[in-house]
């Protein structure tokens, strides 16, 4: 019985539309993310953060630099974002500017602090359709020692 009822919601054409469309949407987000994980651009806003993960294993990822009231920040903008919980799990990390390579401490940006980065460093519409809308996290980086 159920499978009829699935055929007859089916075969309503405006539903198939909104499906295939969906459908189409979600191709895009993974082909636009997964092409800047291959791509990983760098140019003189970005940095270099090598996390570490569960097993002990360092990972590299390049990352928009943000400025937060002057001081070092980066943000999740995307779904893959491994990266930002190896940080919360281990906030060492080692970040490569153009100035030179150092040790930070990953701290989460959150509350007022959170609205107020989020505000000063909005992204895009058309960047957030092309991401399919992922929540967005910062954390700070304090130089370490």
């Amino acid at each position: 019985m159920r499978y009829k009822l699935m055929k007859q919601i089916l075969r309503k054409k405006p539903l198939k539309i909104a499906i295939i469309l969906l459908a189409l949407y979600a191709l895009l987000v993974v082909l636009f993310e997964s092409s800047l994980g291959y791509f990983q651009p760098e140019n003189a806003s970005t940095l270099q953060i090598a996390t570490i993960n569960a097993d002990g294993i360092v990972n590299q990822r390049i990352l928009a630099r943000i400025d937060c009231a002057g001081q070092l920040c980066v943000a999740t903008n995307h779904w893959p974002r491994a990266w930002y919980r190896e940080a919360l799990a281990n906030p060492s990390v080692e970040v490569n500017l153009e100035s030179g390579q150092g040790g930070y401490i990953a701290v989460p940006v959150e509350g007022a602090e959170h609205d107020l980065v989020n505000a000063d460093n909005s992204l895009g519409l058309m960047f957030r359709i092309l991401t399919g809308f992922p929540p967005r996290y910062f954390l700070r980086l304090d130089p370490a020692g």
